[in-house]
């Protein structure tokens, strides 16, 4: 441990990401949560193959809006700064929300999920219900993460925690208050407790930011006029950040149609949910500490060691924590036992998350490589990787459900799989050029860094 006074030791990262961590891992409970508590309602395959569908066209519509947290972790410092890019995400938010309004239009989303995913009428109406219950999902998400990066430069992430709480109670709340008084289908039940939650979980985040906001607000720039933040840099800074989202998200959507094209397709639909809400409790872990990688890096990255170090003994550990769920028999409990499944989904869930174990690991090590090149405003690169990933998704989606008739859900496994590792390799290139200019004024050699 590094024990310099004022030097970032491992404890003091620790200290600074166990709550984004907790944030991120209370966030991953509700995806498992709902899916049991709809697997315990009517027609659990129908309806849980609807809630996917729903849910990833919720995610592709919030996608613009989802990395401002990154953007106003970096960027704002100063009364003139918080209120530019507060009237960015704002305007944003409006965008987004009348992208959601019109997808529900009736002509509009009955043409994508049935002529183009080819749903059958009873799954496609379940949607429908659904999507249109996801209408303050986008605006409320780009809100409360707004405030969220202010909380994190702040360095009290703490807070970030007590707001999922908040949100983690009001999703339990309207669930269990849905499922016990009402008699909903379990995808509209799962969507609904999606909305109420977030927009609670914005109201608190916004009111545990007032006192940040204040002094933000009293603290003039001293930065000259023609250096100040402009929308057009906030437009150039986050442009990537936000292609990079409407792509990688857009890997629902697109896996939800392969799906519907694939073997097994009611099976898959209905599974994936399920092994996705597994998988992401671990991933959770890793997409919890780009914020760190951002907030921690330091002048020049002075600090890229011994975050690199703390990145890989966590990657490590979720790895290994995902494994011993999904290689061992502790993986018929959580499909059968916890998620609800039947034992013909619990078997067909079971190889498609084993392909998966290793993806925590591979999101930590993305999360820390997109942290750098945020810090470093090297944005664009992030898009390349994004699109490398997606393009080689697409790629294996359509060779093993098309050309070779593979089960769908294992298909997607391997897809996901693949175009994660090319993404990785590909931002080893421009991270390692960062570090090689920037830590020579450090006292380490780059070589034994990377």
């Amino acid at each position: 441990m590094i024990d310099e006074k004022g030097a970032l030791t491992y404890k003091k990262i620790f200290i600074f990401w166990i709550p984004l961590a907790a944030t991120w891992l209370m966030m991953a409970t509700e995806g498992p949560f709902l899916a049991a508590i709809i697997a315990r309602l009517a027609d659990p395959k129908y309806n849980l193959a609807a809630y996917g569908v729903a849910y990833s066209f919720g995610v592709l519509i919030e996608a613009p809006i989802i990395m401002i947290m990154s953007a106003s972790t970096a960027l704002v410092r100063d009364r003139d700064s918080y209120l530019k890019l507060r009237n960015f995400t704002f305007t944003l938010n409006g965008i987004c929300t009348l992208i959601m309004i019109f997808f529900v239009l009736p002509p509009v989303f009955y043409f994508i999920v049935q002529r183009l995913i080819g749903l059958p009428q009873n799954i496609a109406d379940m949607t429908h219900q659904a999507c249109i219950a996801l209408l303050v999902w986008p605006g409320s998400i780009g809100y409360r993460r707004f405030y969220q990066g202010l909380l994190i430069r702040s360095h009290l992430t703490r807070r970030v925690a007590y707001g999922t709480i908040v949100r983690l109670s009001t999703i339990a709340t309207t669930a269990f208050t849905c499922y016990f008084f009402f008699n909903l289908n379990g995808a509209l039940v799962g969507t609904i407790s999606l909305s109420l939650s977030v927009v609670a979980e914005a109201a608190a985040v916004r009111l545990m930011s007032h006192q940040t906001i204040k002094r933000f607000m009293l603290k003039d720039s001293n930065i000259q006029e023609v250096n100040r933040l402009s929308y057009r840099y906030i437009t150039k800074f986050y442009y990537p950040l936000a292609l990079t989202s409407i792509l990688s998200l857009g890997v629902h959507p697109l896996v939800t149609f392969f799906m519907g094209q694939s073997r097994m397709p009611i099976e898959s639909l209905a599974v994936l949910p399920v092994i996705n809400s597994l998988v992401f409790i671990f991933r959770s872990m890793g997409l919890s500490f780009q914020e760190v990688g951002i907030a921690l890096l330091g002048e020049h990255n002075k600090n890229f060691k011994i975050l690199r170090n703390f990145a890989l003994i966590l990657g490590f550990l979720v790895v290994v924590a995902l494994c011993l769920i999904t290689l061992t028999p502790l993986s018929f409990v959580w499909f059968n036992k916890v998620s609800g499944l039947t034992l013909e989904l619990t078997n067909f869930a079971r190889f498609p998350a084993q392909i998966l174990s290793v993806l925590p690991g591979l999101t930590v090590l993305i999360s820390f490589q997109r942290a750098i090149l945020v810090k470093n405003a090297k944005t664009t690169a992030i898009t390349i990787a994004t699109s490398i990933e997606v393009l080689t998704i697409f790629s294996l989606l359509f060779m093993t459900t098309v050309l070779f008739n593979f089960i769908g859900a294992i298909a997607a496994a391997l897809a996901i799989m693949t175009g994660r590792l090319f993404a990785n390799g590909y931002l080893f290139f421009p991270c390692k050029k960062i570090l090689q200019k920037d830590l020579k004024k450090c006292d380490f050699d780059i070589e034994s860094a990377l």
